[in-house]
C-alpha cells in the first residue's frame, strides 16, 4: 500500500508541474531555462511513478 500512496503523491506533484509547465507558456516572454527545468523535472517524476508501477505489479 505504501507504494500505492508514493505513486499517488508523485501523480500529484507530476499535475502540479505540468500546470506550472501551462502556466509559463502563457507568459508573453516564457523562460525557456525555467520550462526546460520544469519539463526535466517532470519526466523525472514520470519515471519515477512507471518504475514503482513496475515493481509493485
Amino acid at each position: 500500500m505504501a507504494v500505492e500512496a508514493r505513486i499517488r503523491e508523485l501523480g500529484s506533484r507530476h499535475q502540479s508541474l505540468d500546470q506550472a509547465i501551462q502556466d509559463e507558456l502563457r507568459r508573453p516572454a516564457a523562460d525557456d531555462l525555467r520550462l526546460r527545468e520544469l519539463k526535466r523535472q517532470k519526466l523525472k517524476l514520470k519515471e519515477e511513478m512507471e518504475s514503482l508501477r513496475g515493481r509493485a505489479h
